[in-house]
């Protein structure tokens, strides 16, 4: 069986990498939260640039000031965070946290749902955009066109923490994870790093600047949330189930897969209803 593959000589070493970046008496770096901050900045100063360029936009009108995503920056992290945290304990394991309440806050040991993270801050997008005046389909293509850098970032700080791993294989790549059991392993952390972040960062770049789908609000979006479905339902099938919830309906389905079809469909459905605009009204 599977379970008992003998270690083959091809079989990469896992890194050994200290979940930890630096201990500071009591507080202490981690690479998961850097992740997170750095993925937050970089699609802040992303999205200026894109406001800021008057090519990408209906006939070189800009979408919104610059300074809005300055402050829409504390909006966007509350909404990951929060909406991150509250998916992950709805979605995984509430019974844990309704035995443990205390564990909700350790968000420092991980215990994040970009599902629900995408819904906070999809409802802090359209707060702060009918707050300032904001096509609110414009913010979210601008947010959108940046998230899959930190997507990427969190998912090496996944393999770096040695979760959420792959399923048994005898691939050549396979690592033995030392939380894995002796067994190797698809290092699907990597394989959501690659999708998610590189390869849906360049589809997006590319219809940004080539294709000039900012032009045409809420396509960006559309592919966003379609691009990142398809790469999580792909790599589902290497990773291995939260132990806690386990395959569902005969061994194969995954809550993964569950929660990332409705994205499939709600993105296809944006993109195919996007029309482009010849305007878009900017806010006083």
């Amino acid at each position: 069986m599977s379970e008992y593959l003998a270690l083959p000589l091809a079989a990469l070493p896992f890194p050994n990498i200290d979940p930890v970046i630096v201990q500071l008496g009591p507080l202490a770096i981690h690479w998961y939260g850097l992740g997170y901050i750095v993925g937050i900045l970089v699609a802040w100063w992303y999205g200026k640039r894109l406001v800021t360029n008057t090519r990408l936009w209906p006939n070189g009108v800009l979408p919104m000031k610059p300074e809005a995503l300055d402050d829409f920056l504390v909006w966007a992290a509350a909404g990951v965070v929060l909406g991150g945290r509250i998916g992950y304990i709805l979605f995984y394991d509430l019974a844990r946290y309704i035995s443990n309440p205390l564990d909700i806050f350790a968000v420092w040991q991980g215990g994040m749902s970009f599902h629900g993270g995408l819904l906070g801050v999809t409802l802090a997008m359209v707060l702060f955009a009918r707050k300032h005046g904001i096509l609110v389909w414009s913010l979210i293509d601008v947010v959108a066109a940046g998230v899959p850098v930190g997507l990427g970032l969190v998912r090496l700080a996944n393999f770096i923490n040695s979760e959420l791993w792959g399923r048994v294989t005898d691939v050549p790549w396979a690592i033995e994870f030392p939380t894995g059991g002796p067994f190797l392993r698809h290092p699907s952390q990597i394989y959501e790093a690659l999708l998610e972040g590189l390869v849906l960062f360049l589809v997006l770049r590319f219809l940004t600047h080539s294709r000039l789908k900012l032009k045409t609000p809420r396509f960006i979006a559309g592919a966003f949330v379609c691009g990142y479905g398809l790469s999580r339902i792909f790599v589902e099938f290497f990773r291995e189930p939260d132990q806690q919830i386990g395959y569902l309906l005969g061994g194969w389905l995954t809550m993964g897969m569950v929660l990332s079809v409705p994205m499939v469909l709600i993105g296809l459905w944006a993109m195919l209803s996007a029309k482009p605009v010849t305007q878009i009204a900017r806010p006083a």
